[in-house]
């Protein structure tokens, strides 16, 4: 199969193309530059270094002909702090872009797309009383990409997407987003936490979800990909054993999280900004439990888990250099 990889040189399009690669398939990758480091891939891997928001309509549809399958590891994540108000941001980079390429892409004749979301759509999906995509504009994109992109390849392109939870694992050349909480556990402080907890997987699972997923596309059909849940305080445990340390999570009450969510809130509004996830609203998901069963995903696209504790020694090693 021939495929074409937008953000293959992020931590995901990374090894999502090596495991494509190794199934057999051929990769066209699109990213931003610079490379983060050479060598990343096969002398053969055919690497475009470009914006898509700068290449013409004719320009997306050269890299698009020849192409079977399309896979959108791109976009804007929950991290980022916008101007206020956020949601055009979010809306642009997470729906207006990829909406444009989908639209070229079917044009062009490829006839699968597998779409990286966030399992936080998910939530919104099960847990209608929380109103995520009201309260998060992060969340609202996430939600209006799903519903758009599955439309936009119509009868004409399968479109599947796969909602991720948090990630562990490294690559050349880029830091991990996981880099300041390991530094603070790391440090001497006192490792405070709010309660609740979260599904984790180690990255090669993604990429043999993502692999599996363009392998078997169903048009407009959602996974929610995972592997392990844990509690805050089981995730921080597998860190300092990560780094051979033995340190006590102490629990925060939730109005304390919620009191430091508001001066961040306030921090944001004085400089401008307005966050994807409003550390207010956050607080209700944050000291929630959002677990998810991990096994119907990895029996429909044949992936497995596992390896969580090496991929957590990894993505210390490389936060710490």
């Amino acid at each position: 199969m021939n495929v074409l990889m937008v953000g293959g040189t992020g931590f995901l399009g990374y090894h999502a193309v090596k495991e494509l690669q190794r199934r057999g398939h051929r990769v066209t990758l699109l990213a931003l530059p610079p490379l983060p480091a050479e060598g990343l891939f096969s002398e053969d891997t055919l690497i475009k270094l470009a914006d898509l928001n700068k290449l013409g309509d004719d320009e997306v549809r050269a890299l698009l002909g020849g192409q079977d399958g399309l896979v959108f590891a791109a976009g804007a994540d929950d991290r980022l702090t916008p101007k206020a108000p956020s949601y055009p941001f979010f809306i642009h980079h997470n729906v207006e872009v990829p909406a444009r390429l989908f639209g070229l892409a079917r044009e062009a004749g490829v006839k699968r797309a597998v779409v990286l979301g966030s399992y936080f759509a998910y939530f919104d999906r099960i847990w209608p009383d929380l109103h995520l995509a009201d309260h998060h504009p992060y969340i609202r994109s996430r939600v209006e990409q799903e519903k758009v992109l599955i439309e936009r390849g119509g009868s004409q392109m399968a479109v599947m997407i796969l909602e991720l939870p948090y990630i562990f694992g490294s690559m050349p050349g880029r830091t991990p987003l996981w880099k300041p909480l390991i530094e603070y556990i790391n440090s001497a402080l006192p490792l405070f936490y709010p309660r609740g907890g979260t599904n984790c997987i180690a990255v090669e699972h993604i990429a043999e979800a993502i692999a599996g997923a363009l392998e078997i596309v169903q048009a407009g059909e959602r996974y929610t990909i995972g592997d392990e849940n844990l509690t805050w305080v089981q995730l921080l445990d597998k860190i300092c054993r990560a780094l051979g340390k033995h340190k006590t999570v102490i629990t925060l009450p939730d109005w304390i999280v919620l009191a430091g969510a508001w001066a961040l809130k306030t921090i944001h509004r004085i400089r401008g900004l307005e966050s994807g996830l409003d550390p207010v609203a956050l607080v209700k998901l944050q000291t929630a439990n959002t677990y998810f069963d991990a096994a119907i995903a990895q029996n429909a696209l044949g992936f497995k888990g596992g390896g969580l504790d090496e991929a957590i020694q990894k993505t210390v090693k490389a936060s710490l250099g």
